[in-house]
């Protein structure tokens, strides 16, 4: 496994700070995300735990502090760690792909059509319960890109994606098709739904971990995973790719395979992570654009450090969503979105004071 990541993303000197930095890092989240809450639990509580679980140490532990930090927490954690880290390299491909600073999985429809197909297989029994909740979504992100493609294609009188005025259409198609699919949701909940199903699902779309559990570890993680390799493998065509199509063919790049398949795996991680906890904003937007400030543009080094970097806000965002209100968990979404606005205006003025 060492030996195939090291011939994905060759090891140099700063890239080997990478080994120890970033679990390192994910690790302190991680804690921090199964020991904060209403319940405070001692560090010490949480080490005996593990222990217990991993290596059967069989220390003597409340029950219920057990239960929420192993049962819980924990699984909530990495789930939110895999959702931000998969949200963030979305945001990473399809920047590069459609050269848009503004582009990223919410802005563009991919995760309100992923909301419709998840929606439609569990309201209306799409697929006659042969097609799955994440297969429904993939479907679901899928139809909303491919719409938003031909829209902005169409748009911008086909000219293949050059120039400002296609960068501009590409953003505007991504608004169109994303409410029409958040209407196309709320046409199936107030056609379909009873009432108990309308109010769960509606309090999902707004980014719910609730929810989770270790099941949805087993999918999260190597979803999460397989996104990342994906990227690291192809993170000097990403590089191309924001020079333009044209030149990415230049440089030897099967541009149409390469575009597909990372618009694929884009597609496929939104859709598994909004299966599970819904359609959240902003991240897949700020944290590239925040990556970018702080090590540079090349994705060497922007691909990792957006997963994780994304990982890390969405587990924090998760803390927050329990511990900002006594007594009551907001929805996730909520917390994204109330940092990830302020941010996404000032990317918006930014902008306009270069051009």
């Amino acid at each position: 496994m060492i030996r195939a990541l090291a011939t994905i993303w060759p090891l140099t000197a700063p890239r080997l700070h990478w080994f120890w930095l970033a679990p390192t890092v994910l690790l302190t989240a991680l804690v921090a995300g199964t020991a904060i809450g209403e319940t405070r639990i001692p560090i010490e509580t949480i080490l005996k735990v593990l222990a217990n679980h991993l290596w059967g140490a069989g220390y003597a532990v409340d029950r219920i502090d057990a239960g929420i930090i192993w049962s819980y927490r924990l699984s909530r954690a990495i789930v939110a760690a895999c959702c931000g880290s998969g949200l963030a390299l979305a945001g990473v491909v399809l920047q590069a792909l459609l050269r848009n600073a503004l582009a990223d999985p919410f802005l563009m429809g991919i995760s309100a059509g992923a909301s419709t197909g998840a929606v439609a297989v569990t309201v209306i029994g799409v697929g006659a319960g042969a097609v799955t909740l994440s297969a429904g979504a993939f479907a679901g992100a899928t139809l909303a890109f491919g719409l938003v493609v031909m829209l902005a294609r169409a748009a911008s009188g086909g000219n293949g994606g050059r120039g400002i005025q296609t960068a501009g259409a590409i953003i505007l198609a991504g608004i169109a098709g994303s409410q029409l699919f958040n209407a196309l949701t709320a046409f199936i909940i107030a056609k379909s739904a009873n009432a108990e199903q309308a109010r769960g699902i509606m309090f999902w779309l707004l980014g719910n971990l609730s929810g989770v559990r270790w099941e949805d570890v087993t999918l999260a993680v190597p979803t999460a995973l397989a996104g990342l390799l994906v990227c690291l493998w192809h993170m000097r065509a990403l590089d191309a790719f924001t020079f333009g199509a044209d030149s990415a063919a230049s440089l030897g790049i099967a541009v149409r395979r390469v575009r597909g398949l990372l618009i694929g795996i884009t597609a496929l991680v939104t859709a598994v992570m909004v299966s599970m906890v819904g359609a959240i904003g902003f991240v897949g937007l700020v944290i590239p654009h925040a990556m970018r400030f702080i090590v540079g543009s090349r994705h060497a080094r922007l691909v990792p450090a957006s997963a994780l970097a994304g990982a890390v806000f969405l587990i924090g965002s998760d803390i927050l969503s329990r511990i900002l209100v006594p007594g009551q968990v907001l929805p996730i979404g909520v917390i994204t979105s109330l940092i990830g606005a302020p941010a996404f205006a000032l990317i918006l003025i930014r902008g306009s004071g270069t051009r």
